[in-house]
């Protein structure tokens, strides 16, 4: 199976009204972090998404709807 964008994904997904979760790595590559960052982030409010194993997926909508809050909390 060839690898998706997370374009791809979202695209393949949209009809069902699910979105693509990310890793820890691709939220990092998506905003050009760290995971020091990303840990930071998460230890501030960034919305995390359960799973059923080991490890932290994000909902790519809700992170950025946390970034945008952040930001107006810090102009004020």
């Amino acid at each position: 199976m060839a690898t998706q964008t997370l374009a791809d994904r979202t695209e393949v997904l949209r009809p069902t009204g699910v979105t693509p979760l990310l890793t820890t790595a691709q939220l990092m590559a998506r905003y050009g972090v760290s995971n020091w960052t990303v840990n930071q982030w998460v230890q501030n409010g960034c919305p995390l998404e359960p799973t059923a194993f080991r490890g932290r997926r994000f909902d790519l909508d809700k992170v950025r709807a946390w970034m945008s809050e952040q930001s107006l909390d810090t102009a004020a």
